[in-house]
C-alpha cells in the first residue's frame, strides 16, 4: 500500500513539474522578458550638453554609440570622438539616425561647459553627459565601465585610466556589442551599419 502511495505521489509531482515547465515556456514565447536598458539595467541620471537630464530611458529612440572618457585624455578620447563622427559621416547618417554620446569619468574637472566645448569641437550634435561623483559611479555601473585616477594624488594634471571600448546601443535601449579601441576600421563600420539596420 505504501509503495502504491509513493508511486502516486511521484506521478503527481512529475505532472506538476511538466505543467510548470510548459507554463514557463508559454510565458516566454508569448511575453518575452524585457531586455535591460544599457548593459546592466542600472538607473542613472546625468546632465546633458544638449540640455536637461539624460537617463537610461533616453537610450531608447535611436541607435547610439556610447563611450566613457574625459576632456584631459591625451589619446583614447580624441581618437574615439574623431573615429565615431567619421564613421557616422561615412555611412551618411544623421544625428537622429545615430547618436554619439560621450560620458565623462572625471567629474572633478569636467564641468558641463567644459564637456560641451570639448564635444562640440568634433561635432555639435555629440551629446556630452556629466554628473557628480555618485552619478558617475551609477552610469559606470549601468554599462559595466571602469575608471580610476592614475599618478600622484595631488597632481592637477592627473590622468584617468578608463574603459576604452565604445558601446553599441540599439534603438530599444539594449546593449548590442562593443567596438574596441583601434579596432580595424572596416570591422567597426560594419558593426555600426548592422546596428542602424536592425
Amino acid at each position: 500500500m505504501a509503495a502504491k502511495s509513493l508511486r502516486t505521489f511521484r506521478i503527481v509531482l512529475w505532472s506538476l513539474v511538466v505543467v510548470v515547465a510548459v507554463a514557463a515556456t508559454a510565458l516566454y514565447l508569448f511575453r518575452p522578458p524585457a531586455r535591460p536598458l544599457g548593459l546592466t539595467g542600472q538607473e542613472f541620471a546625468l546632465a546633458s550638453t544638449q540640455g536637461g537630464t539624460f537617463t537610461q530611458e533616453d537610450l531608447r529612440g535611436a541607435p547610439s554609440l556610447v563611450f566613457f572618457g574625459y576632456t584631459f585624455c591625451p589619446d583614447v578620447c580624441p581618437t574615439t570622438l574623431a573615429e565615431t563622427t567619421a564613421i557616422r559621416q561615412e555611412l551618411g547618417l544623421t544625428p537622429e539616425q545615430l547618436r554619439i554620446i560621450f560620458v565623462t569619468v572625471d567629474p572633478e574637472r569636467d564641468t558641463l561647459d567644459v564637456v560641451k566645448s570639448y564635444v562640440e569641437g568634433y561635432d555639435p550634435s555629440v551629446i556630452g553627459l556629466v554628473g557628480d561623483a555618485d552619478q558617475t559611479e551609477d552610469v559606470k555601473a549601468a554599462f559595466g565601465a571602469f575608471s580610476e585616477k592614475a599618478g600622484e594624488p595631488n597632481d592637477p594634471y592627473y590622468l584617468v585610466n578608463h574603459t576604452a571600448s565604445t558601446f553599441l546601443i540599439d534603438a530599444d535601449g539594449s546593449f548590442e556589442g562593443t567596438i574596441a579601441y583601434e579596432e580595424a576600421r572596416d570591422t567597426a563600420v560594419a558593426k555600426v551599419r548592422r546596428l542602424v539596420e536592425r
